[in-house]
């Protein structure tokens, strides 16, 4: 079963309800840390990782959580210490996982487009599980540094099976007309031009299609044209020992839409196992926003309620620098007052914006919300991956803290910014 982690709490019947995340008041949390504030469920985050891992159990797999999702050193440490993987796109999230766990390097994938020769030298000295490659430049400069440095590096390369995926453009990356991957029709002259490379061993076919992804039926086709792949390598003398089948499985952003997140993950493990069945192969996964999305939500204060002719306006202390993908993709986030009169509670239709200086700064635009008022406390749902990722220094605002919730305690795992953070690089 899924934990339901933020729900509303109440001491008596006549009083008014508190949303709580696990068995922690957020409102408490907020008057003890400030708002804007990002809380994380870590109950809900390890069940999903273990939804996930009883789904392909009795196959040979390792999840590769993605890092890009949410690099908080703390969730990193925890997941390390559940057994899971890696997935890093930077020498810098490289750098998170070897700081939340040294011995967690040796189950990481680099993926990405443009690495670095300093990334690419720090990974080979971190000895990384196996390197996806996105270009037959990728592969020779991977060669000399590896070559160099006195390392073998494992590598896949990352194919681009031209299979659509029914997502907001912007999280499609399995198109031919995409940056990622190299076309799967050359695939085999590349693997063939990488097993004559030194210090490289081609021991992998790695794909990834796009992310948020809620119809399993693409990844089926996509690892169903990598299983055809590795046979077809087989028979040329490179046999196959990895396939990365990727991330992207969606959740649910609507609180009253049906979403059964085990049926999801078992239709997806059913439908990988299909492709791949017969096959002699260790599966990498990398899922993030599945694991972490809906563990999260970000507390924010109602600072004024401003009307304009037609339109009411929530103006809250959270902004597009907190929490950016409402503006980036026009995401939906549910928004639920923290406190909650159990009648008679009044809706209007608002659109609920931050400070910043810039049209695009909202989180909400039209949505039904009960009455608030200046003081009030909100709290923006899903925002668990994504949003802290994201988080910038726009307007040199400071970013948020952070919070980890495990039953009835609740630790800081970021501090707020200070005025002096956002200057102290600065000359």
């Amino acid at each position: 079963m899924d934990l339901q982690p933020f729900e509303y709490r109440s001491k008596s019947v006549k009083s008014k309800s508190t949303l709580y995340c696990e068995k922690v008041s957020l409102l408490e949390l907020a008057r003890r840390h400030g708002t804007p504030l990002y809380v994380y469920s870590a109950s809900q985050i390890l069940a999903r990782f273990q939804m996930f891992d009883q789904a392909f159990a009795g196959m040979p797999h390792t999840i590769c959580y993605s890092v890009k999702a949410n690099s908080n050193l703390s969730i990193l440490r925890m997941l390390a210490h559940a057994g899971a993987g890696f997935d890093i796109v930077s020498g810098g999230e490289l750098e998170r996982v070897r700081s939340a766990s040294g011995n967690a390097t040796r189950k990481v994938v680099f993926s990405g487009v443009g690495k670095s020769v300093e990334e690419l030298d720090r990974a080979l000295k971190s000895r990384i599980l196996i390197f996806n490659v996105e270009s037959e430049g990728e592969l020779q400069l991977l060669s000399d540094r590896a070559a160099k440095l006195g390392r073998r590096a494992q590598v896949a390369l990352r194919v681009n099976p031209d299979v659509f995926a029914k997502t907001h453009p912007y999280m499609s990356t399995g198109l031919k007309e995409h940056k990622f991957g190299v076309d799967i029709r050359l695939a085999l002259g590349l693997y063939r031009a990488a097993s004559k490379l030194k210090c490289l061993d081609p021991i992998g076919i790695s794909v990834h299609i796009g992310s948020q992804i809620t119809d399993v039926e693409p990844f089926r086709a996509a690892v169903e044209r990598v299983a055809s792949l590795a046979r077809q390598l087989k028979r040329h003398g490179i046999p196959i020992r990895y396939i990365d089948a990727g991330g992207g499985l969606g959740i649910s952003y609507h609180r009253n839409r049906a979403f059964v997140p085990l049926n999801q993950v078992s239709q997806y493990a059913a439908a990988l196992r299909s492709a791949l069945k017969g096959m002699d192969v260790h599966l990498l996964l990398e899922p993030g926003r599945f694991l972490v999305g809906n563990s999260g939500v970000l507390v924010t204060q109602v600072l004024y309620i401003k009307r304009n002719h037609a339109k009411t306006f929530v103006i809250v202390d959270a902004a597009m620098n907190d929490l950016l993908r409402p503006a980036l993709v026009a995401a939906h986030h549910e928004i639920l007052p923290v406190n909650q009169i159990r009648t008679g509670d009044k809706f209007k239709k608002v659109d609920v914006v931050g400070p910043i200086c810039d049209s695009g700064d909202f989180l909400a635009r039209d949505r039904r919300l009960s009455e608030v008022h200046p003081g009030d406390l909100l709290a923006i749902l899903d925002v668990g991956a994504y949003g802290m990722s994201y988080a910038s220094n726009y307007n040199s605002r400071k970013r948020p803290a952070e919070l980890l919730v495990q039953g009835n305690q609740a630790r800081v795992i970021r501090k707020r910014e200070q005025l002096i953070d956002l200057i102290r690089l600065e000359l």
